[in-house]
């Protein structure tokens, strides 16, 4: 069987034939087609769900952390952690495709934000407060003494 998608492509197409038939066989053809093809979507039934399943991510620091807390609160998803797992670890149970279009995607994008602001942020400390460039590139390299 067709996916669902070529199947309600079927439809509608059928049913603007039904709608602009010249003559009545013409429309009556297309009507009986068009019961046989919703038989067949009836058939089929609803689309089954993803079922949930329980994710893990271990994110990169405090900071990344909480923001994904915090998106998954916003989309109604409760985060959790298991005895002695690591700060850093966030698990899940959730559906994953609709999971990755909403709430990773977001993430990726907060999370690109918050890194390039506190990029900027310590590149000003650095250069400004403490006046040094912090390049690791102009450091001495030193042969250690076989």
């Amino acid at each position: 069987m067709r996916d669902q998608g070529d199947i309600r492509e079927r439809l509608e197409k059928l049913e603007a034939l039904f709608a602009r038939g010249a003559t009545a066989g013409e429309r009556a053809a297309a009507g009986a087609a068009l019961e046989r093809l919703q038989a067949r979507v009836d058939l089929a039934g609803p689309v089954p769900e993803e079922p949930e399943i329980e994710l893990q991510y271990s994110l990169p620091d405090v900071w990344a952390v909480r923001l994904f807390i915090a998106l998954c609160r916003k989309h109604g998803i409760k985060p959790y952690r298991y005895p002695r797992q690591r700060r850093t670890t966030v698990m899940v149970r959730v559906r994953p495709d609709a999971f990755e279009q909403t709430v990773l995607a977001e993430f990726r994008m907060l999370h690109r934000e918050l890194t390039s602001y506190f990029g900027e942020m310590v590149n000003h400390l650095i250069a400004n407060v403490m006046r040094s460039d912090g390049d690791d590139e102009t450091l001495e390299q030193r042969q250690i003494a076989p």
